[in-house]
């Protein structure tokens, strides 16, 4: 008679730190959390751009209703109004 080890007496393992028992995957609590902090800081990241979006349309749209000689007396011409408010995102 020979006996049997555990190992091959039961087909399953048991899983290494981190694995899930099952083949699907499955929320942790960290993994929920992770995407939860990730959602908001998108969120967040979307509504400062499009603040600062807006802070700099309405800056166009100031220098654009002055007189050319206000504007040069600023030292901008009229057609490099968006490359002045805009000068720090591009290279150009």
């Amino acid at each position: 008679m020979t006996y049997q080890s555990a190992s091959e007496h039961f087909a399953a393992r048991i899983p290494a730190s981190g694995q899930s028992i099952t083949s699907a995957p499955f929320l942790t609590a960290r993994r929920g959390l992770d995407l939860v902090v990730s959602m908001f800081t998108s969120i967040g990241t979307g509504l400062a751009k499009a603040a600062e979006a807006s802070s700099r349309t309405r800056q166009v749209e100031v220098l654009q209703s002055k007189s050319d000689d206000e504007l040069a007396a600023l030292g901008i011409k009229r057609d490099d109004i968006a490359y002045h408010v805009f000068k720090d995102l591009f290279y150009v």
